[in-house]
Protein backbone atom coordinates (compact mmCIF):
# COMPACT_ATOMS: atom_id res chain seq x y z
CA UNK A 1 0.00 0.00 0.00
CA UNK A 2 1.38 3.44 -0.97
CA UNK A 3 1.72 5.89 1.92
CA UNK A 4 0.29 9.41 1.89
CA UNK A 5 3.85 10.70 1.52
CA UNK A 6 4.40 8.37 -1.42
CA UNK A 7 1.24 9.57 -3.14
CA UNK A 8 2.29 13.20 -2.70
CA UNK A 9 5.76 12.48 -4.05
CA UNK A 10 4.31 10.73 -7.10
CA UNK A 11 1.90 13.62 -7.72
CA UNK A 12 4.69 16.20 -7.49
CA UNK A 13 6.93 14.15 -9.80
CA UNK A 14 4.19 13.81 -12.41
CA UNK A 15 3.33 17.50 -12.24
CA UNK A 16 6.98 18.39 -12.72
CA UNK A 17 7.12 16.23 -15.84
CA UNK A 18 3.91 17.76 -17.19
CA UNK A 19 5.25 21.27 -16.55
CA UNK A 20 8.53 20.51 -18.33
CA UNK A 21 6.76 19.05 -21.36
CA UNK A 22 4.25 21.90 -21.46
CA UNK A 23 7.09 24.44 -21.66
CA UNK A 24 8.60 22.45 -24.51
CA UNK A 25 5.26 22.43 -26.35
CA UNK A 26 4.83 26.18 -25.75
CA UNK A 27 8.24 26.79 -27.34
CA UNK A 28 7.23 24.75 -30.38
CA UNK A 29 3.98 26.70 -30.72
CA UNK A 30 5.79 30.04 -30.30
CA UNK A 31 8.17 29.08 -33.11
CA UNK A 32 5.22 28.36 -35.40
CA UNK A 33 6.27 24.72 -35.86
CA UNK A 34 3.48 23.03 -33.90
CA UNK A 35 1.86 20.38 -36.08
CA UNK A 36 -1.90 19.94 -36.14
CA UNK A 37 -3.30 16.70 -37.52
CA UNK A 38 -6.17 17.21 -39.92
CA UNK A 39 -8.82 14.51 -39.81
CA UNK A 40 -9.84 12.80 -43.06
CA UNK A 41 -13.24 11.06 -43.08
CA UNK A 42 -12.91 9.35 -46.46
CA UNK A 43 -10.59 6.93 -48.18
CA UNK A 44 -7.23 8.15 -49.50
CA UNK A 45 -7.90 9.52 -52.99
CA UNK A 46 -7.37 12.68 -55.07
CA UNK A 47 -10.65 14.02 -53.67
CA UNK A 48 -10.99 13.55 -49.92
CA UNK A 49 -13.32 14.77 -47.19
CA UNK A 50 -11.84 16.73 -44.28
CA UNK A 51 -13.82 18.64 -41.66
CA UNK A 52 -16.96 17.94 -43.65
CA UNK A 53 -15.55 19.57 -46.80
CA UNK A 54 -14.47 18.03 -50.10
CA UNK A 55 -10.89 19.03 -50.89
CA UNK A 56 -8.33 17.98 -53.49
CA UNK A 57 -5.47 16.12 -51.87
CA UNK A 58 -1.98 17.19 -52.98
CA UNK A 59 0.10 15.95 -50.07
CA UNK A 60 -0.16 12.15 -50.11
CA UNK A 61 2.52 9.71 -51.28
CA UNK A 62 -0.18 8.15 -53.47
CA UNK A 63 1.90 8.64 -56.61
CA UNK A 64 0.19 6.03 -58.79
CA UNK A 65 -3.28 6.55 -57.31
CA UNK A 66 -3.46 2.95 -56.06
CA UNK A 67 -4.40 3.61 -52.43
CA UNK A 68 -8.10 3.26 -53.25
CA UNK A 69 -7.81 1.05 -56.33
CA UNK A 70 -10.94 -1.16 -56.67
CA UNK A 71 -9.02 -4.21 -57.89
CA UNK A 72 -6.56 -4.07 -55.00
CA UNK A 73 -9.37 -3.62 -52.46
CA UNK A 74 -11.16 -6.67 -53.84
CA UNK A 75 -7.99 -8.78 -53.74
CA UNK A 76 -7.32 -7.67 -50.16
CA UNK A 77 -10.84 -8.77 -49.17
CA UNK A 78 -10.44 -12.16 -50.84
CA UNK A 79 -7.05 -12.66 -49.19
CA UNK A 80 -8.61 -12.09 -45.78
CA UNK A 81 -11.09 -14.86 -46.59
CA UNK A 82 -8.28 -17.31 -47.44
CA UNK A 83 -5.42 -16.20 -45.19
CA UNK A 84 -6.99 -14.17 -42.38
CA UNK A 85 -6.67 -10.63 -41.07
CA UNK A 86 -3.33 -10.65 -39.23
CA UNK A 87 -0.43 -12.93 -38.40
CA UNK A 88 -0.03 -12.37 -34.64
CA UNK A 89 3.54 -13.56 -34.96
CA UNK A 90 6.99 -12.82 -36.28
CA UNK A 91 8.25 -14.45 -39.44
CA UNK A 92 10.56 -17.13 -38.03
CA UNK A 93 8.02 -18.47 -35.51
CA UNK A 94 4.71 -18.84 -37.34
CA UNK A 95 4.37 -15.59 -39.25
CA UNK A 96 5.35 -16.73 -42.73
CA UNK A 97 2.63 -17.67 -45.20
CA UNK A 98 2.98 -18.75 -48.80
CA UNK A 99 1.92 -15.28 -49.93
CA UNK A 100 4.80 -13.67 -48.02
CA UNK A 101 7.25 -15.78 -50.00
CA UNK A 102 5.36 -15.11 -53.24
CA UNK A 103 5.49 -11.35 -52.67
CA UNK A 104 9.21 -11.45 -51.89
CA UNK A 105 9.82 -13.37 -55.12
CA UNK A 106 7.72 -10.86 -57.11
CA UNK A 107 9.68 -7.94 -55.70
CA UNK A 108 13.01 -9.58 -56.51
CA UNK A 109 11.82 -10.26 -60.06
CA UNK A 110 10.71 -6.65 -60.43
CA UNK A 111 14.04 -5.23 -59.23
CA UNK A 112 16.04 -7.97 -61.01
CA UNK A 113 17.76 -9.00 -57.78
CA UNK A 114 18.42 -12.36 -56.18
CA UNK A 115 16.19 -12.13 -53.10
CA UNK A 116 13.99 -9.86 -51.01
CA UNK A 117 13.07 -9.62 -47.34
CA UNK A 118 9.87 -7.94 -46.10
CA UNK A 119 9.74 -5.67 -43.05
CA UNK A 120 6.77 -4.09 -41.22
CA UNK A 121 7.81 -0.75 -42.75
CA UNK A 122 10.62 0.80 -44.75
CA UNK A 123 11.59 2.64 -41.56
CA UNK A 124 12.14 -0.79 -40.00
CA UNK A 125 14.07 -1.95 -43.05
CA UNK A 126 16.48 0.98 -42.75
CA UNK A 127 16.87 0.63 -38.99
CA UNK A 128 17.42 -3.11 -39.34
CA UNK A 129 19.96 -3.21 -42.14
CA UNK A 130 23.02 -1.36 -40.87
CA UNK A 131 23.12 -2.93 -37.41
CA UNK A 132 22.80 -6.43 -38.88
CA UNK A 133 25.38 -6.04 -41.66
CA UNK A 134 28.08 -3.67 -40.37
CA UNK A 135 30.55 -4.06 -37.49
CA UNK A 136 33.02 -1.78 -35.73
CA UNK A 137 35.51 -2.62 -38.49
CA UNK A 138 33.30 -0.95 -41.10
CA UNK A 139 32.27 2.56 -42.17
CA UNK A 140 29.07 4.05 -43.52
CA UNK A 141 28.99 7.34 -45.42
CA UNK A 142 25.59 9.02 -45.58
CA UNK A 143 24.14 11.98 -47.48
CA UNK A 144 23.39 14.83 -45.08
CA UNK A 145 19.72 14.96 -46.09
CA UNK A 146 18.97 11.25 -45.98
CA UNK A 147 15.65 10.15 -44.50
CA UNK A 148 15.39 9.97 -40.71
CA UNK A 149 15.12 6.17 -40.85
CA UNK A 150 18.54 5.90 -42.51
CA UNK A 151 19.99 8.27 -39.93
CA UNK A 152 18.49 6.25 -37.08
CA UNK A 153 19.60 2.97 -38.64
CA UNK A 154 23.17 4.19 -38.92
CA UNK A 155 23.11 5.37 -35.29
CA UNK A 156 22.23 1.84 -34.19
CA UNK A 157 25.20 0.19 -35.88
CA UNK A 158 28.79 0.01 -34.58
CA UNK A 159 30.43 1.15 -37.82
CA UNK A 160 32.20 4.49 -37.96
CA UNK A 161 29.71 7.10 -39.19
CA UNK A 162 30.47 9.80 -41.75
CA UNK A 163 28.22 12.37 -43.42
CA UNK A 164 28.84 14.10 -46.73
CA UNK A 165 27.24 17.37 -47.80
CA UNK A 166 24.01 16.93 -49.73
CA UNK A 167 24.73 15.71 -53.28
CA UNK A 168 28.34 16.92 -52.91
CA UNK A 169 30.44 14.34 -54.72
CA UNK A 170 33.72 16.07 -53.86
CA UNK A 171 32.87 15.77 -50.18
CA UNK A 172 31.83 12.14 -50.66
CA UNK A 173 35.18 11.41 -52.26
CA UNK A 174 37.00 12.97 -49.30
CA UNK A 175 35.04 10.77 -46.91
CA UNK A 176 35.91 7.71 -49.00
CA UNK A 177 39.58 8.63 -48.80
CA UNK A 178 39.35 9.05 -45.02
CA UNK A 179 37.83 5.58 -44.53
CA UNK A 180 40.07 3.43 -46.70
CA UNK A 181 41.18 1.34 -43.73
CA UNK A 182 37.65 0.06 -43.08
CA UNK A 183 36.74 -3.55 -43.80
CA UNK A 184 33.48 -2.58 -45.58
CA UNK A 185 32.35 0.87 -46.64
CA UNK A 186 28.73 1.58 -47.54
CA UNK A 187 27.59 4.76 -49.27
CA UNK A 188 23.99 5.34 -48.16
CA UNK A 189 21.66 7.68 -50.03
CA UNK A 190 18.04 8.33 -50.84
CA UNK A 191 17.31 7.85 -54.52
CA UNK A 192 14.76 10.68 -54.43
CA UNK A 193 14.93 12.99 -51.43
CA UNK A 194 11.51 13.30 -49.85
CA UNK A 195 11.68 16.92 -48.70
CA UNK A 196 13.56 18.42 -51.65
CA UNK A 197 12.46 16.32 -54.61
CA UNK A 198 15.99 16.08 -55.98
CA UNK A 199 17.69 12.91 -57.23
CA UNK A 200 20.91 11.33 -56.03
CA UNK A 201 23.62 11.50 -58.76
CA UNK A 202 23.92 7.73 -58.93
CA UNK A 203 26.30 7.54 -61.92
CA UNK A 204 28.90 9.60 -60.05
CA UNK A 205 28.28 7.68 -56.83
CA UNK A 206 28.84 4.42 -58.72
CA UNK A 207 32.05 5.80 -60.21
CA UNK A 208 33.36 6.76 -56.78
CA UNK A 209 32.30 3.45 -55.26
CA UNK A 210 34.20 1.58 -57.96
CA UNK A 211 37.27 3.76 -57.55
CA UNK A 212 37.36 3.35 -53.76
CA UNK A 213 36.02 -0.19 -53.36
CA UNK A 214 32.78 0.79 -51.62
CA UNK A 215 29.23 -0.56 -51.68
CA UNK A 216 26.03 1.36 -52.43
CA UNK A 217 22.77 1.38 -50.44
CA UNK A 218 19.85 3.28 -52.02
CA UNK A 219 16.49 4.07 -50.40
CA UNK A 220 13.95 4.07 -53.24
CA UNK A 221 10.78 4.78 -51.25
CA UNK A 222 9.91 7.89 -53.29
CA UNK A 223 10.70 6.44 -56.71
CA UNK A 224 9.74 2.75 -56.86
CA UNK A 225 6.92 2.21 -59.30
CA UNK A 226 7.11 5.44 -61.27
CA UNK A 227 10.70 6.66 -61.80
CA UNK A 228 12.61 5.04 -64.66
CA UNK A 229 11.25 3.63 -67.91
CA UNK A 230 9.53 0.70 -66.19
CA UNK A 231 9.23 2.16 -62.69
CA UNK A 232 12.29 0.47 -61.23
CA UNK A 233 13.46 3.72 -59.68
CA UNK A 234 16.52 5.91 -59.92
CA UNK A 235 18.94 3.01 -60.61
CA UNK A 236 16.95 2.28 -63.77
CA UNK A 237 16.63 5.97 -64.64
CA UNK A 238 20.41 6.37 -64.59
CA UNK A 239 21.18 2.95 -66.06
CA UNK A 240 23.10 1.67 -63.04
CA UNK A 241 20.80 -1.09 -61.75
CA UNK A 242 23.54 -3.72 -61.76
CA UNK A 243 25.87 -1.43 -59.80
CA UNK A 244 23.61 -0.94 -56.77
CA UNK A 245 24.27 -3.42 -53.99
CA UNK A 246 21.22 -2.92 -51.80
CA UNK A 247 17.83 -1.31 -52.46
CA UNK A 248 15.37 -0.43 -49.71
CA UNK A 249 11.81 0.53 -50.58
CA UNK A 250 8.23 0.56 -49.36
CA UNK A 251 4.76 -0.75 -50.09
CA UNK A 252 3.35 2.29 -48.30
CA UNK A 253 3.66 4.96 -50.97
CA UNK A 254 3.20 4.46 -54.72
CA UNK A 255 2.62 0.71 -54.40
CA UNK A 256 -0.82 0.85 -52.85
CA UNK A 257 -0.08 3.02 -49.84
CA UNK A 258 -0.81 0.37 -47.20
CA UNK A 259 2.15 -0.63 -45.05
CA UNK A 260 5.32 -2.67 -45.24
CA UNK A 261 8.84 -2.22 -46.53
CA UNK A 262 11.54 -4.39 -48.01
CA UNK A 263 15.20 -4.78 -48.80
CA UNK A 264 16.19 -6.47 -52.04
CA UNK A 265 19.76 -7.58 -52.74
CA UNK A 266 21.85 -10.74 -52.98
CA UNK A 267 20.72 -13.98 -51.36
CA UNK A 268 23.54 -13.70 -48.83
CA UNK A 269 22.57 -10.20 -47.68
CA UNK A 270 18.92 -11.18 -47.36
CA UNK A 271 19.75 -14.39 -45.51
CA UNK A 272 21.89 -12.54 -42.97
CA UNK A 273 19.10 -10.01 -42.43
CA UNK A 274 16.69 -12.88 -41.73
CA UNK A 275 19.09 -14.06 -39.02
CA UNK A 276 20.03 -10.74 -37.43
CA UNK A 277 17.76 -7.80 -38.38
CA UNK A 278 15.93 -6.94 -35.18
CA UNK A 279 12.79 -5.31 -36.69
CA UNK A 280 12.33 -8.49 -38.76
CA UNK A 281 12.95 -10.86 -35.86
CA UNK A 282 10.84 -9.05 -33.27
CA UNK A 283 7.92 -7.48 -35.23
CA UNK A 284 4.81 -9.12 -36.61
CA UNK A 285 4.79 -10.06 -40.28
CA UNK A 286 2.86 -7.75 -42.59
CA UNK A 287 -0.82 -8.67 -42.75
CA UNK A 288 -2.23 -11.11 -45.34
CA UNK A 289 -4.50 -8.59 -47.14
CA UNK A 290 -1.50 -6.28 -47.69
CA UNK A 291 0.49 -9.22 -49.04
CA UNK A 292 -2.25 -10.35 -51.40
CA UNK A 293 -2.90 -6.91 -52.86
CA UNK A 294 0.82 -6.07 -53.12
CA UNK A 295 1.47 -9.19 -55.21
CA UNK A 296 -0.99 -7.81 -57.75
CA UNK A 297 0.65 -4.36 -57.64
CA UNK A 298 3.98 -5.80 -58.78
CA UNK A 299 2.27 -7.89 -61.45
CA UNK A 300 0.65 -4.75 -62.83
CA UNK A 301 3.92 -2.86 -62.80
CA UNK A 302 5.53 -5.61 -64.85
CA UNK A 303 2.66 -5.45 -67.35
CA UNK A 304 2.00 -2.46 -69.62
CA UNK A 305 1.07 0.05 -66.92
CA UNK A 306 0.24 3.60 -68.09
CA UNK A 307 -0.03 5.15 -64.62
CA UNK A 308 3.58 6.49 -64.56
CA UNK A 309 2.92 8.36 -67.83
CA UNK A 310 -0.14 10.05 -66.33
CA UNK A 311 1.88 11.01 -63.26
CA UNK A 312 4.71 12.50 -65.33
CA UNK A 313 2.22 14.56 -67.38
CA UNK A 314 0.67 15.98 -64.20
CA UNK A 315 4.14 16.68 -62.78
CA UNK A 316 5.23 18.64 -65.85
CA UNK A 317 1.97 20.61 -65.92
CA UNK A 318 2.26 21.63 -62.27
CA UNK A 319 5.98 22.43 -62.33
CA UNK A 320 5.78 24.47 -65.55
CA UNK A 321 2.84 26.58 -64.36
CA UNK A 322 4.31 27.19 -60.89
CA UNK A 323 7.63 28.24 -62.38
CA UNK A 324 5.86 30.59 -64.79
CA UNK A 325 3.91 32.10 -61.87
CA UNK A 326 7.13 33.02 -60.08
CA UNK A 327 7.16 30.55 -57.19
CA UNK A 328 10.47 29.16 -55.99
CA UNK A 329 10.17 25.43 -56.41
CA UNK A 330 12.78 22.80 -55.71
CA UNK A 331 13.72 19.39 -57.01
CA UNK A 332 14.37 17.48 -60.22
CA UNK A 333 12.09 18.38 -63.12
CA UNK A 334 10.78 14.79 -63.23
CA UNK A 335 10.08 14.63 -59.50
CA UNK A 336 6.45 14.30 -58.40
CA UNK A 337 7.59 15.84 -55.12
CA UNK A 338 7.40 19.60 -55.67
CA UNK A 339 8.52 21.68 -52.67
CA UNK A 340 7.34 25.28 -52.80
CA UNK A 341 10.04 27.06 -50.79
CA UNK A 342 8.77 29.84 -48.49
CA UNK A 343 11.44 30.08 -45.76
CA UNK A 344 9.26 31.22 -42.87
CA UNK A 345 7.43 28.56 -40.85
CA UNK A 346 4.46 30.79 -39.99
CA UNK A 347 4.06 31.80 -43.63
CA UNK A 348 4.05 28.17 -44.74
CA UNK A 349 1.36 27.33 -42.18
CA UNK A 350 -0.71 30.40 -43.16
CA UNK A 351 -0.56 29.58 -46.86
CA UNK A 352 -1.50 25.99 -46.13
CA UNK A 353 -4.57 27.16 -44.17
CA UNK A 354 -5.53 29.60 -46.93
CA UNK A 355 -5.22 26.92 -49.58
CA UNK A 356 -7.49 24.64 -47.58
CA UNK A 357 -10.13 27.36 -47.78
CA UNK A 358 -9.67 27.22 -51.55
CA UNK A 359 -10.30 23.47 -51.54
CA UNK A 360 -6.62 22.43 -51.79
CA UNK A 361 -5.26 20.08 -49.12
CA UNK A 362 -1.52 20.63 -48.58
CA UNK A 363 0.67 20.81 -45.48
CA UNK A 364 3.39 23.27 -44.49
CA UNK A 365 6.69 21.67 -43.45
CA UNK A 366 9.06 23.35 -41.03
CA UNK A 367 11.81 22.52 -38.53
CA UNK A 368 12.63 19.83 -37.43
CA UNK A 369 11.24 18.10 -40.53
CA UNK A 370 13.29 20.47 -42.70
CA UNK A 371 16.23 22.74 -41.71
CA UNK A 372 15.48 26.03 -39.98
CA UNK A 373 14.72 28.84 -42.41
CA UNK A 374 13.69 26.43 -45.17
CA UNK A 375 9.98 26.02 -44.44
CA UNK A 376 7.97 24.94 -47.43
CA UNK A 377 4.78 23.44 -48.74
CA UNK A 378 5.45 20.07 -50.31
CA UNK A 379 3.08 19.37 -53.17
CA UNK A 380 2.84 15.77 -54.36
CA UNK A 381 1.30 14.82 -57.67
CA UNK A 382 -0.59 11.61 -58.40
CA UNK A 383 -1.49 9.72 -61.55
CA UNK A 384 -5.06 9.85 -60.27
CA UNK A 385 -5.21 13.66 -60.41
CA UNK A 386 -7.00 15.08 -63.43
CA UNK A 387 -5.43 17.98 -65.37
CA UNK A 388 -8.37 20.10 -64.15
CA UNK A 389 -7.46 19.35 -60.53
CA UNK A 390 -3.82 20.19 -61.14
CA UNK A 391 -4.76 23.50 -62.74
CA UNK A 392 -7.12 24.28 -59.86
CA UNK A 393 -4.25 23.72 -57.43
CA UNK A 394 -1.95 26.11 -59.32
CA UNK A 395 -4.72 28.73 -59.60
CA UNK A 396 -5.24 28.55 -55.83
CA UNK A 397 -1.51 28.94 -55.19
CA UNK A 398 -1.42 32.01 -57.43
CA UNK A 399 -4.44 33.56 -55.68
CA UNK A 400 -3.08 32.97 -52.18
CA UNK A 401 0.49 33.83 -53.21
CA UNK A 402 -0.59 37.25 -54.48
CA UNK A 403 -2.76 37.84 -51.42
CA UNK A 404 0.20 37.22 -49.09
CA UNK A 405 2.80 38.96 -51.31
CA UNK A 406 4.72 35.77 -52.04
CA UNK A 407 4.64 36.38 -55.80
Amino acid sequence: MISVFGKRFFSCRRNALKSLISRNLDEIKAAGTYKQERIITSSQAPLIKSNGKDVINFCANNYLGLSNDPELIEIAKKTMDTHGFGMSSVRFICGTQDIHKTLEAKIAAFHKTEDTILFPSAFDANTGFFEAILTNEDAVISDALNHASIIDGIRLCKASRHRYNHLDMNDLEEKLKETQSARLRFIATDGVFSMDGDFAPLPKIVELANNYDAYIYVDECHSTGFIGETGRGTPELFGVEKEIDVVCSTLGKALGGATGGYITSTKEVVDLLRQKARPYLFSNAISPPVCGASIRVFERLMENCDLPKKLHANTRLFRDRMNDAGFKILGHHDSAIVPVLLGDARLAATISDNLLEEGIYVIGFSYPVVPKGQARIRVQLSAAHTPEQVNKCVDAFIKVGKKLNVI
